[in-house]
């Protein structure tokens, strides 16, 4: 469930991007309640320990991951036809979104990791990423773990299956802590230049 909806946005195409398909583009930027999800081929086994957590079973890739108040949570609802009919390049993008986001919040050294979905700090997974695409519009999101408060909920997961790695979140690199609101106008900034769009709140 939703405990705060932050931003809505409609996607606006640049003049150099211009496609029919974006008409009905959105993006949504929300905190959820704290809940548990997993995808389509997740195993249950990964969650350790519910703790009055919700759980729930949805139509995404990759594993169990946790939602909860501090993270921001992304919807994109996107037309592919209108960037590129690839679902690896758009996971890339997501990822870009996110390397270019935390830059902006003044986090250094994120990084990809080979063979592996999200962002990492310091061998440490801030971002998750899990979607799903019908007839190429796009499904679910990413999530940026913003506030300390949301990393407690993590300890009841093994965080997208990966045995023995922790999580971190943008305050634990920062001298002056962020909001989730605020490193949610970097989000935006950054989706904007990776998917050379403009949103427009709504």
């Amino acid at each position: 469930s939703i405990l705060t909806t932050l931003n809505g946005y409609n996607i606006h195409s640049s003049e150099s991007h211009t496609h029919s398909f974006q008409d009905k583009d959105a993006i949504i930027m929300l905190q959820h309640t704290p809940v548990y999800t997993l995808g389509t081929a997740s195993d249950p086994n990964y969650i350790t320990s519910q703790d009055n957590v919700d759980i729930i079973r949805i139509e995404r890739g990759g594993e169990v991951t946790c939602h909860a108040p501090g993270q921001l949570t992304v919807y994109p609802i996107l037309d592919l036809r209108g960037y590129r009919q690839d679902i690896h390049w758009y996971m890339r993008a997501l990822e870009e979104c996110i390397l270019i986001a935390l830059e902006k919040a003044g986090v250094q050294g994120a990084t990809r990791e080979e063979d592996l979905t999200g962002v990492w700090v310091q061998n440490k997974k801030i971002a998750a990423l899990g979607v799903k695409v019908r007839r190429w519009v796009t499904m679910h999101g990413l999530a940026v773990n913003v506030e300390h408060s949301c990393v407690s909920y993590f300890v009841g997961i093994v965080p997208c299956g990966l045995v023995g790695r922790q999580v971190c979140c943008i305050n634990d690199f920062l001298d002056e802590p962020m909001s989730v609101a605020e490193f949610s106008v970097c989000m935006k900034e950054a989706m904007e230049e990776v998917f050379e769009v403009a949103l427009v709140e709504v």
